[in-house]
């Protein structure tokens, strides 16, 4: 059986992360940037997931530490939409330039 070769997982996966750093550092608004965080973090996923197939393709190591990652990343993402929730009812914007006049 012939798969993908390494080199195109991490192209993908290389791609995928600086998509999420240029969105990162690039958008003003805390959703997309939270968008961005969680595809930069999907991109570590698929690293995890290609080393252990073609490292250690008889262990679940990789796969363990992914589903381990997704679980985290779940709950980050949870408690940041709740901030960032919590910041619009109080001052009706979640843009980062208006971060400044915020006062909590």
């Amino acid at each position: 059986m012939i798969g993908v070769p390494l080199t195109h997982i991490l192209f993908l996966s290389t791609a995928l992360f600086f998509i999420g750093v240029f969105g990162f550092l690039t958008r003003r608004n805390m959703i997309t940037m939270l968008m961005s965080a969680e595809l930069m973090l999907n991109s570590v996923n698929i690293n995890f997931i290609a080393f252990n197939k073609y490292l250690f393709g008889h262990q679940l190591d990789g796969v363990f530490f992914t589903l381990f990652l997704i679980a985290i990343a779940a709950a980050e993402a949870a408690v940041a939409i709740a901030i960032i929730i919590n910041i619009y009812r109080n001052y009706q914007s979640i843009d980062i330039d208006d971060a400044d006049t915020l006062k909590f």
